[in-house]
């Protein structure tokens, strides 16, 4: 039996560099808002993970966090700050890993510029509170699951190719090299 891939009727398969993967790391973040964050644990393996919400993503592709100080997470980060971050924007697109390097600041500016009321709930003295850290997340690189004309189209090549017993999957999916 052929592989999807051998049964593709077009190309699925495309690195995106620089620029490309800076706006394909925008686009998915900006559907998923959240994202898997994985830290290393004490023997160095990836156990511990938690759901973080992207507060922003810069034109460089670097990704931007709000943190308890006195956090496992922040506490980890202080021991090794390679990072990874798993994105799923919706059930059948805009999937995403990225590897990088993240940073712990105490920027004030950066927390005024990330700050939105709602997190008051995990800093109940708001954006004052001496508690919030960012985290400066630099993408190394990364891998990306996605379709090429949106969810739509993708289900209607999806229904048509069971339909007919053919591979119509509209899929793309590549590398991330920032």
């Amino acid at each position: 039996m052929d592989s999807i891939n051998n049964n593709q009727s077009e190309d699925n398969f495309e690195t995106l560099t620089a620029s490309k993967a800076v706006e394909k790391i925008q686009e998915i973040v900006d559907h998923a808002k959240t994202c898997f964050f994985c830290t290393r644990g004490s023997n160095g393996t990836w156990l511990n993970s938690r759901p973080m919400n992207v507060r922003k993503v810069d034109d460089d592709g670097t990704l931007w966090f709000l943190s308890a100080n006195d956090s496992h997470k922040n506490l980890e980060l202080s021991k090794d700050s390679a990072v990874k971050l798993f994105f799923q924007g919706s059930p059948h697109s805009d999937f995403m890993e990225i590897s990088g390097s993240a940073t712990i600041l105490s920027d004030r500016a950066k927390i005024d510029e990330l700050w939105m009321p709602l997190i008051k709930t995990w800093f109940t003295e708001g954006k004052d509170d001496p508690r919030i850290s960012v985290i400066r997340v630099t993408p190394e690189d990364g891998y990306y699951w996605d379709n090429k004309h949106g969810n739509a189209i993708a289900g209607i090549k999806m229904m048509v190719g069971a339909a007919l017993g053919k591979t119509m999957d509209d899929s793309v999916e590549g590398e991330l090299k920032v």
